[in-house]
């Protein structure tokens, strides 16, 4: 089996018809198996999946196992000698695994390769990532970008030729079984955010290359999914942020960045709690980030805890 594409759908039916349409489409001359892993969807995607894609592989969790732990059940039984990680609200365009694939079976150290993703009305995304800072979480990127262009890339810069990089993003990733059996699976204590970052962080300490691709194109919806709950998946962020610096950093970097962000959060709902008050709640961006920045706070307060985020939905199930 050449390539095993892993596909995570939470309650995204047509965007997962999509994506699997051009999965047909546009792989061609490779021997490849699709894994769709449900995460406890309430809407009918699971009986699209069966009653138009038969021969899909389908994994149904009855509950939202978040993300990791859902790519690590499709790679358990993935068969294929490189394994694609692909979002639901993602598409493939015209020849992108087989440049993915030409450069990977060339280069074998490089142990991820991604392509260069596109909003659908063709606008580049940020395809490539580094791994967070302090420097890069409590400061503007757009200015890191200005003053260090060459370690902080923007996505306005094109590129012609493949680029090693930290991470990729993880809309389209192809990765290298062999360095999956070296550097190991996701990161399950990640639930939703960052997983990837840290698996390239794991795997290029393994000894392999990430690498960006610019002539893989990918469309990419972004944010669909985390979009269904945008208060709660921004707590997850936050939380995932938090979780990455324990493991990467230290005890002292990961209290500066905790404190700062607080006391960020903090000043945030101040300021908004007054725009609220003097636009009498009619703008509903304002009263929005007025919401979010009080979960911010009380989520910082008590520590994240998982019922405050997408994770603690099960807990809510059980009970």
């Amino acid at each position: 089996m050449d390539i095993s594409i892993i596909i995570i759908n939470w309650n995204t039916e047509s965007l997962l018809r999509m994506c699997l349409e051009h999965i047909a489409k546009t792989i061609k001359g490779y021997e490849f198996e699709v894994i769709v892993i449900d995460n406890g969807s309430k809407d009918q995607s699971v009986a699209m999946v069966k009653s138009e894609f038969s021969k899909v592989i389908l994994i149904e969790n009855s509950e939202n196992r978040g993300f990791a732990r859902a790519v690590n059940q499709g790679i358990r039984i993935a068969k294929g000698s490189f394994i694609v990680l692909l979002n639901s609200d993602a598409r493939l365009e015209p020849n992108a695994i087989d440049v993915l694939v030409t450069y990977m079976n060339n280069n074998p150290d490089a142990g991820v390769c991604g392509g260069q993703l596109y909003h659908e009305n063709l606008q580049r995304q940020h395809s490539f990532d580094n791994y967070p800072t302090l420097l890069s979480e409590l400061t503007n990127k757009s200015i890191l970008r200005m003053l260090f262009p060459k370690r902080y890339p923007s996505k306005k810069v094109i590129f012609t030729m493949p680029q090693n990089v930290e991470s990729i993003i993880g809309a389209c990733m192809m990765v290298r079984r062999k360095c999956i059996d070296s550097a190991g699976m996701l990161d399950e204590d990640f639930f939703f955010f960052m997983e990837e970052t840290e698996w390239c962080l794991r795997i290029r300490k393994a000894g392999y290359r990430i690498v960006y691709h610019p002539d893989a194109k990918i469309i990419h919806l972004q944010g669909k999914s985390a979009n269904k709950q945008p208060i709660k998946s921004r707590l997850e962020y936050y939380n995932s942020r938090y979780i990455f610096f324990k493991k990467v950093y230290s005890v002292f970097s990961f209290t500066v960045l905790y404190s700062v962000l607080f006391v960020r959060c903090i000043m945030e709902a101040f300021f908004y709690s007054l725009a609220c008050l003097f636009t009498l709640c009619r703008w509903e961006k304002i009263v929005y980030k007025c919401r979010l920045a009080f979960f911010l706070v009380a989520a910082h307060l008590n520590g994240f805890p998982k019922s405050m985020r997408i994770e603690g939905q099960n807990e809510i199930k059980r009970k």
